[in-house]
């Protein structure tokens, strides 16, 4: 998959920018707070509709406009298409090859992407939601199966705790009705459960490889932690465990007035040498790991959908000695897009550079620089 023109009107510090990308490496250089990262930013929500950062929409327009708008053109294996996102004061408007698209699942995935930001070491260090969120963003761009039963979920969970609520104040609400609620939860758990689970695991098949490819150092894998125990990842197993958690738990959550079992609350660790990685590693270690857990994501893009994914990559050479340095440009290879955004070019190998497009930023101006 590759971006081959990128267009921001009004994007955070953009007023207009307009950009022709290679189909290998491409590096923006610039100070810190010159732009770089807003251009990443903007590739992410042409791609997912909304920014990786937890903000309102309109938070992203240009302090001085109304609204703003991206635009991408892609290609794949198979088609071209054009993506157009526009965010005004009173919404989104969201266009794939110039139609308007009302339901965001037909949407997302045309422009798949996998992203490293300086933030992402919180999926580490940081809480369970941040590693939630990262799952779905990931699957939701390779499935639109677990799109469409995550957002029903959520749903139905909103709903049964709308009910655990009424049943404690009103002892003639129809319990009966919470049973079926319960069991369609289940239903949708059943699906996101076992696709995690999946996800997961594929990712373990590769991750401790590129951490030893980055690092020099291997022992590191991801551990899938739910707040349910299940023996096997079957629809069977999965089923009878959780009804009997829900009607053992059932006058706790009544009181709680929340669903406080279910994908919902699930979390996973990284571990390196049989050790939680947020308690004993070095920040060094934990950035390694969260390259190497994204980057074992390309093959399953590829696996799934045909097409590797564009990489992101913002601020990736800090913490990072020379000799990983080149590790990492190494691994990314010629056979993937990568967009690389860094303060400087200063020990990165001239083979990198050779095939690489770099492009100067500046007060959220950029101009294409001669290798």
């Amino acid at each position: 998959m590759i971006i081959s023109k990128l267009s921001l009107v009004n994007f955070r510090n953009h007023n207009k920018i307009n950009l022709e990308f290679n189909p290998h490496m491409n590096i923006i250089i610039g100070d810190n707070a010159s732009g770089k990262t807003n251009i990443l930013e903007a590739i992410i929500v042409l791609a997912l509709t909304k920014s990786y950062k937890n903000i309102c929409d309109t938070d992203l327009i240009n302090f001085s406009k109304s609204k703003l708008k991206v635009k991408g053109n892609i290609r794949d294996e198979k088609n071209f298409k054009n993506l157009e996102i526009e965010i005004t004061k009173e919404g989104k408007i969201v266009k794939l090859n110039n139609k308007r698209v009302n339901c965001l699942a037909e949407y997302v995935s045309n422009l798949k992407v996998v992203t490293f930001t300086p933030n992402d070491l919180e999926l580490i260090k940081g809480s369970p939601n941040i590693r939630r969120n990262l799952l779905n963003i990931e699957l939701s761009q390779l499935s639109s199966l677990y799109l469409t039963t995550y957002n029903q979920y959520n749903k139905l969970l909103k709903t049964r705790n709308e009910y655990l609520k009424l049943l404690f104040t009103n002892g003639i609400a129809d319990k009966n009705y919470f049973d079926i609620l319960t069991n369609k939860l289940i239903e949708k758990a059943i699906v996101v459960y076992k696709l995690r689970y999946q996800y997961l695991e594929r990712i373990n098949a590769d991750i401790d490889k590129i951490f030893k490819n980055i690092t020099g150092q291997n022992g590191i894998r991801i551990l899938y932690k739910p707040n349910i125990h299940f023996d096997k990842y079957e629809d069977d197993v999965i089923k009878t465990k959780m009804t009997e958690i829900y009607k053992i738990n059932y006058q706790r959550e009544l009181h709680l007035g929340m669903t406080i079992f279910g994908p919902h609350r699930d979390d996973f660790q990284f571990i390196y040498q049989e050790n939680d990685m947020k308690l004993y590693s070095s920040q060094g270690q934990q950035k390694g790991a969260v390259l190497a857990y994204k980057l074992a994501t390309i093959p399953i893009f590829d696996e799934k959908s045909g097409t590797k994914p564009v990489l992101l990559l913002d601020d990736i050479f800090g913490e990072l000695d020379l000799k990983k340095k080149n590790r990492l440009l190494k691994y990314i290879n010629n056979d993937i897009q990568s967009i690389i955004t860094t303060t400087d070019l200063k020990n990165i190998s001239k083979k990198a550079l050779a095939t690489a497009t770099i492009f100067s930023i500046s007060n959220g101006e950029i101009e294409r620089r001669n290798n």
